[in-house]
């Protein structure tokens, strides 16, 4: 049973079934269990947004597409840990399977070819998303079939591992182009299709892969495609990516990358910089000087893992103290005190009146700059999802036993202490994570407000039920801040004679709604509740099962 709540499959009819005397899940942000409203909300994304007879998610675009297969990999191990907690382990088995079905199909429906032609950002969540599932095969047939290996073959699950393991190397390799040494000294650039860009996400998406591809990455023997490099050198625990990491962590770390808040601003351009040589014979300019401050969820989320599998290859503590900073900074940016656990004095109103804005919320709520005016593009509806993914990754508790590269240079050269007792690391990192549960829940409950009769989770976790009209919400953006995740790219950041075709930005009709119409969902606006917000409702929730019910 799951509180109560007993789980079966009659005629694809909603996973959750309730006894007479219980009130539903959705709309009940009080439920004391997480698992149960995961479960519920998984079943809302596969059933609504998934095709299974095209193995998509159609609405989403391929870059969000990448992250909710992640996602779904990463229910996919919470519920493989869960089973306890299920009826029993034959509907336990067939909720798995059910899912695992659904991610081996997006295989075959990831248009894999276009997103070679794209950013290289779009690139990297799709490593991070197959490397996700190799963790979930490994760790499910562990756990459940682990005494059968030596008699069986194991987990059926484990012979996708083989073609998942190829599809990352392919976009890891392909993503590798993107470091670039001739302009501010290294650093991954965003796009080859438009001006050069060395934004956060890029680079904490190239450390974060490159780490998770040492620790994780088992191998790959296919030599498909034609023309890509032999496979000789594709083997588990290469320290190329461990190296690649180190590399692009120190970058990122001086790049001055971060605002007084401690929050990482979007990125730098090159002022100046043209494809053509200065005529009068003058050096160019290769130092990164024009700034953007915009500053989003997400850009803060993907290097926690980063840091988190950091710290298992090399033992260095200092990343995981880099990473607590990162998630102390973004907590304090939301309105919340951690050290009183509870929001700062002057948002702590019972009236309608909406808290005060700090840079990532209010109100102790995570909240995107876009949230309250309802001009999120997709893109930004998929970023509170990625940083609470990212945070549960970072926060999980950490192994007894490191994976260290047999020669510690690396840590050596990148300035990182040698390593200390894992023991003692392990029983700090937990306590410090324990400090983060009180936000996580008040979080949660705040997601789960926003779930309307159908399940379906809205993108401003923090707005007021049923207003009737359009709240006061202005947000104070960052001088020098370029908001276009939503407002689109702006034409002198397109280097016109290799622009090409890029994931088109989502039309901005939807700000011509009269705003004297009266809205009793504000979730409704904009591009209302989605795929991408149902991903992020999600991942919350893991969260609070992850980290605070499970611990």
């Amino acid at each position: 049973m799951i509180s109560g709540s007993a789980v079966n499959f009659p005629g694809q009819q909603p996973l959750l079934r309730l006894q007479d005397d219980q009130q539903p899940i959705r709309n009940e942000p009080k439920h004391p269990k997480a698992l149960p409203a995961i479960l519920d909300a998984l079943d809302v994304l596969q059933d609504e947004y998934f095709a299974i007879w095209q193995g998509i998610w159609p609405t989403s675009i391929d870059w969000t597409s990448a992250v909710i297969g992640t996602y779904l990999s990463a229910a996919l191990s919470t519920i493989s840990t869960s089973f306890p907690s299920l009826t029993s382990p034959k509907d336990a088995e067939n909720i798995l399977n059910k899912y695992f079905s659904q991610l081996s199909a997006s295989y075959f429906g990831q248009d894999a070819f276009a997103l070679r032609q794209e950013a290289y950002d779009d690139m990297l969540w799709v490593v991070l998303g197959w490397l996700e599932s190799i963790k979930f095969i490994n760790t499910h047939s562990e756990a459940h079939y682990g005494e059968q290996a030596e008699k069986a073959a194991g987990w059926y699950g484990e012979q996708w591992t083989p073609a998942f393991a190829h599809r990352a190397r392919l976009f890891w390799d392909i993503a590798s182009q993107g470091w670039d040494t001739s302009l501010c000294k290294g650093g991954m650039i965003w796009s080859p299709y438009l001006t050069p860009y060395k934004n956060a996400i890029t680079n904490e998406l190239w450390i974060a892969a490159s780490i998770s591809m040492y620790l994780y990455f088992p191998g790959d023997e296919i030599t498909s495609p034609f023309g890509l490099p032999s496979t000789a050198d594709a083997k588990a625990h290469d320290p190329k990516y461990l190296a690649a990491a180190i590399e692009a962590y120190k970058w990122l770390s001086d790049s001055n990358m971060t605002d007084a808040k401690g929050l990482y601003v979007d990125g730098y351009h090159i002022s100046g910089w043209s494809r053509e040589n200065p005529k009068n014979g003058s050096k160019p300019n290769t130092k990164c000087d024009i700034r953007n401050d915009m500053t989003y969820t997400y850009n803060q989320g993907v290097l926690l893992s980063g840091q988190r599998g950091l710290y298992e290859a090399t033992g260095a503590r200092s990343y995981l103290e880099e990473g607590h900073k990162l998630v102390e900074d973004v907590i304090a940016a939301t309105g919340w005190n951690l050290k009183h656990q509870s929001v700062f004095p002057e948002d702590d109103t019972t009236s309608r009146k909406l808290g005060k804005w700090h840079g990532l919320g209010r109100s102790g709520i995570l909240e995107e700059a876009c949230d309250a005016e309802a001009y999120c593009s997709q893109n930004s509806q998929t970023f509170k999802g990625i940083f609470f993914h990212h945070l549960t990754l970072f926060c999980a508790l950490l192994p007894e036993h490191l994976v260290l590269p047999s020669q510690l240079f690396l840590t050596k050269d990148a300035g990182r202490e040698p390593p200390g007792n894992p023991l003692e690391v392990k029983k700090w990192h937990d306590k410090a994570c324990s400090r983060y549960e009180h936000w996580i829940k008040h979080n949660a409950k705040a997601a789960l407000t926003t779930l309307d009769s159908d399940g379906k989770f809205g993108m401003w976790w923090g707005a007021p039920p049923h207003s009737e009209s359009e709240p006061d919400a202005e947000v104070e953006l960052p001088d020098g801040a370029v908001d276009y995740r939503n407002n689109g790219i702006p034409p002198q950041w397109k280097d016109m004679e290799r622009y090409r075709r890029h994931a088109p930005e989502q039309s901005m009709d939807f700000k011509t709604n009269d705003r004297k119409i009266r809205i009793r969902d504000l979730n409704d606006r904009g591009r209302g509740r989605t795929v991408e917000t149902q991903g992020g409702g999600i991942m919350v929730l893991r969260a609070l099962w992850e980290l605070v019910e499970t611990r």
